[in-house]
């Protein structure tokens, strides 16, 4: 029975390989073979079998050699520092025949499994004790690509891997103690933490441990399959280096809080048996939607909520680990954003409805009425929600990177949105509109579009978020009247703060809005200039334009570095949308189509300016003002 057991874990870390792209290289030297029947495979073989009781009594590492003269076999077999002896006897029990599987009759070969903790396990003809081995390498990596954001990260990253190898290095002592070992958890701009690890085997001086880890940071930087990839695998036969953006078996799960069991529960499921994970995926999948209760709502909300959507708060508190400081993204007048990890792995992002929030439960009941509604690639997807006692939650998808706010008008990272990707970010959240507009189920009226609600995702491409101040209309309905005006100031049309009308073209006032700052990498709600000539970045952009100097409102961030006339264009259409009178400024089909067609001719854009919005003074009397800007400008669901 634990034989099998055996084979069907060294079956699975084949079929995971497959399964989740990796590029293995050779584990077995390239130095001659043995004959099955030969003397050498006979001594092989019993000391290869003996490695599991031998570790589980001797510790967590032991060396010995069998036979004489050519016919005589070294092993050498350790686990990772912590390893309980029985999950390590296990650990090199799989290792033995994985050896024996990838390496039937070398007669070099070493591998570094990860079966409950990781583990080492090596044989030669000839005497290895003492001295470093870089060769060969042996190397997996994951298929997901996370370099637009571990980019960002670069110097956080090195800094982290200069410090593991030095505090591997660093361990003295005794041969039985004398562990080599390091993790590092360094977290990416992203918020998202990174894993890893570093080992070299004991018998190596510091010096050498040194050399062969410096050896495998030189491979992850060299090998271009490696580099920037959610996870990996570099292992030479003397050192070991691992990361992942998942806390992986052994090395992590001593340190994740307790409150959490899922998590230990998804990293032990990484190196199951193959039967096992599939029981274990079904399992979690049928749990997770046994979890999700049902809950009535009033006859009216019943045709645009789905039962299905409602997360049980225990889900949600076990993915989030109760709401760890450690998971929150931000927060704000709203509440609180956390990061969640479901049973099936998958990555949300929790908004929790704080109890003294000035937003209240109308515009929760607002998004959820939308969750099943909105499906667009520019649009961020409301998964479902969570509505238990005093608790209002919203689940939404996780999205990597931060809001466009924080890439925009930080100093420190403007250089990180050149004007292809600010290009793509203005055509993306047009779409997104247009979808909310005229293709969705139901015409939204958006009415908080800012830099801060448009995420971005991994490959930097932007999400509308954040519908809580959204508005339904009818079909056939062009525009609606608010006693209650909502929004952010700067992005508000002067329709909508004067008279509480509001429309898409509202949107299209924003969106305007939104794409001049986009260009000057400068934020319209507190824009100052040194004259008196221009009050924001609405009016400063129009006296630009009208002496003939658009450009001078590029970001210099950007240099020389873009096509003049494709940013021109987008001047010229961001100020016919923030024209004064609604029925002046396009719709977003025809923003989609000045975008993208460099064949159509734009109309002459009139004067922004509004009498009495632009000197500051109040609005109409009759019209009670409510400008929320307190929803979460740091982070919003991601």
């Amino acid at each position: 029975m634990r034989k099998a057991k055996k084979i069907f874990s060294l079956i699975f870390l084949f079929v995971l390989i497959s399964i989740i792209g990796v590029v293995s290289s050779q584990q077995c030297f390239d130095t001659g073979d043995f004959g099955d029947d030969s003397e050498y495979g006979v001594n092989l073989n019993k000391i290869l079998s003996s490695l599991p009781s031998k570790v589980q009594v001797k510790g967590s590492f032991y060396s010995d050699s069998i036979g004489q003269g050519s016919n005589q076999v070294h092993v050498m077999a350790m686990c990772i520092d912590g390893s309980e002896p029985a999950v390590c006897s296990e650990c090199i029990g799989v290792a033995v025949e994985q050896l024996k599987y990838n390496c039937p009759n070398q007669i070099k070969a070493f591998t570094w499994a990860p079966h409950k903790t990781i583990c080492f396990a090596r044989y030669s003809n000839v005497s290895f004790f003492g001295s470093v081995e870089k060769h060969p390498l042996y190397s997996e990596h994951s298929s997901m690509n996370i370099k637009s954001y571990l980019n960002a990260s670069e110097e956080k990253w090195k800094d982290s891997m200069r410090d593991m190898i030095e505090k591997a290095r660093s361990k003295t002592g005794s041969l039985s103690n004398r562990d080599y070992y390091s993790t590092s958890e360094p977290i990416l701009e992203n918020h998202q933490t990174l894993y890893a690890l570093m080992q070299c085997t004991p018998d190596l001086s510091p010096g050498n441990c040194s050399d062969c880890l410096q050896e495998c940071v030189g491979s992850y930087d060299a090998v271009p399959d490696l580099r920037g990839t959610k996870g990996g695998i570099i292992a030479y036969p003397s050192c070991f280096f691992r990361w992942d953006l998942n806390p992986f078996i052994g090395a992590f799960n001593l340190t994740q809080p307790e409150c959490n069991k899922n998590i230990t529960a998804r990293k032990i499921m990484a190196f199951v048996i193959p039967f096992g994970v599939v029981i274990s995926v079904l399992t979690a999948t049928i749990a997770l939607l046994m979890c999700r209760r049902r809950k009535t709502f009033p006859p009216a909300e019943e045709n645009s909520t789905k039962s299905s959507l409602q997360y049980d708060l225990k889900t949600i508190e076990a993915a989030t680990c109760t709401f760890s400081n450690s998971n929150m993204l931000g927060k704000g007048g709203f509440g609180e954003v956390f990061k969640g990890v479901l049973q099936d792995r998958s990555e949300i992002a929790v908004k929790r409805l704080s109890k003294e929030s000035a937003q209240g439960g109308q515009e929760f009941k607002n998004e959820t009425r939308l969750v099943a509604k909105l499906q667009h690639r520019n649009l961020v997807t409301v998964l479902g929600f969570c509505m238990e006692g005093e608790e209002k939650i919203l689940v939404y998808e996780f999205v990597p990177n931060k809001s466009l706010d924080h890439f925009l008008f930080e100093p420190t990272k403007q250089g990180q949105l050149d004007w292809a990707k600010r290009y793509e970010i203005i055509v993306g959240t047009a779409k997104g509109i247009l979808y909310l507009h005229h293709d969705s189920p139901l015409k939204i009226i958006h009415r908080d579009l800012k830099a801060s609600n448009i995420l971005l995702d991994a490959e930097m491409k932007p999400k509308v978020a954040d519908f809580g101040m959204a508005r339904i209309l009818e079909m056939d309905q062009s525009r609606a009247d608010t006693r209650r005006v909502v929004g952010t100031h700067g992005y508000i049309s002067p329709e909508y703060m004067m008279h509480g009308q509001f429309s898409t073209k509202s949107d299209v006032y924003s969106f305007g809005v939104l794409v001049l700052e986009i260009i000057s990498g400068k934020r319209n709600s507190n824009f100052h200039e040194t004259d008196d000539s221009g009050k924001s970045l609405v009016t400063h952009a129009w006296k630009h334009w009208r002496n003939g100097s658009p450009l001078e409102l590029v970001d210099t961030e950007l240099g020389k570095n873009y096509k003049s006339n494709e940013v021109i264009r987008c001047i010229h259409m961001a100020l016919l949308c923030v024209q004064n009178e609604p029925e002046q400024r396009p719709s977003l089909s025809t923003i989609i189509l000045m975008l993208t067609c460099n064949s159509i001719t734009l109309p002459v854009p009139q004067s922004p300016a509004y009498e009495g919005f632009e000197m500051g003074l109040p609005p109409i009397k009759s019209v009670t003002v409510s400008v929320n800007d307190s929803l979460i400008d740091d982070l919003v669901p991601r």
